[in-house]
């Protein structure tokens, strides 16, 4: 939605958006307004695809809004999955050791951490990790040592710890890993998600757009947290919801109404009236 002044804009050729705080509603519910423009974009020809910290596992209950043929940008780009069919299309993991050694020197930085793997095959939980959404026990979740948690190749490593404040946490996480890994915050319960070198929502929503022939001047992107910063200062259009971070709202190019008033539906219906 353009405010007083601006320019108005152009339909995208693809729309890209966050899951929790942006396309979902705080509940975690989809509108019926929201699902029937995602609809209306596909039947307009807009590619569409979800772009989220969540694993592959925690999109299934969504394919009813992505449709047969949909798509989603899963673990912050670690994985490209195709959620009717249950496929990986791509993974990005670390290389070899480099897990093992960021959980090595994490463990001696704060003694108190914990540790989560998402694979390809599932999740591998580390002793001590929390289970807030009751997910570790999930079908197909494996449990066991820290050492062995990188016995497959691992698209993103989650970490939490008891006792430090969050913003300290992060800060001790970010300069143990270095450049090992890319740290990223998507606010959830005090969650470090460490990715490989070069691994963002944006590097893998610019190598899809790639596949489709489409450039980031034909990409909106819609987010609320830190995480979502990269993809949304790649697309042609970065848009922050009314709830989003400060420092998404300050970096995004538009705003659009909150996630509980349906800002990204309300955004996408003003080029489908058009």
């Amino acid at each position: 939605m353009a405010a007083p002044g601006e320019p108005t804009l152009r339909r995208p050729r693809l729309v890209a958006t966050d899951l929790d705080g942006t396309l979902l509603r705080s509940d975690g519910s989809v509108s019926e307004r929201t699902r029937a423009v995602w609809a209306a974009a596909d039947e307009a020809g807009i590619e569409t695809v979800l772009v989220t910290a969540r694993p592959p596992r925690w999109l299934h209950d969504l394919e009813h809004v992505v449709g047969p043929r949909g798509v989603a940008i899963c673990g912050n780009g670690a994985f490209v999955y195709e959620v009717a069919g249950r496929r990986l299309l791509e993974t990005h993991c670390f290389e070899p050791g480099a897990v093992e050694s960021i959980v090595s020197d994490l463990t001696s930085a704060l003694p108190q951490i914990a540790f989560l793997a998402e694979r390809a095959s599932g999740p591998y939980v580390g002793p001590g990790y929390p289970d807030p959404h009751k997910d570790s026990v999930a079908e197909g979740a494996a449990h066991g040592p820290v050492d062995r948690i990188a016995a497959e190749p691992v698209g993103k490593l989650l970490a939490v710890t008891d006792g430090v404040p969050l913003e300290e946490f992060l800060a001790t996480v970010e300069e143990v890993v270095g450049d090992r890994g890319h740290l990223h915050f998507s606010g959830a319960f005090g969650l470090a998600e460490i990715n490989a070198p070069g691994v963002t929502k944006a590097s893998a929503l610019e190598r899809w757009a790639g596949r489709l022939g489409i450039d980031a001047a034909d990409v909106w992107a819609f987010g609320d947290m830190p995480n979502d910063l990269p993809m949304i200062e790649w697309a042609g259009v970065g848009w922050a919801v009314a709830n989003a971070h400060p420092d998404v709202a300050a970096m995004a190019d538009r705003r659009c109404a909150a996630n509980d008033e349906d800002g990204v539906a309300r955004a996408i219906e003003s080029v489908l009236s058009s």
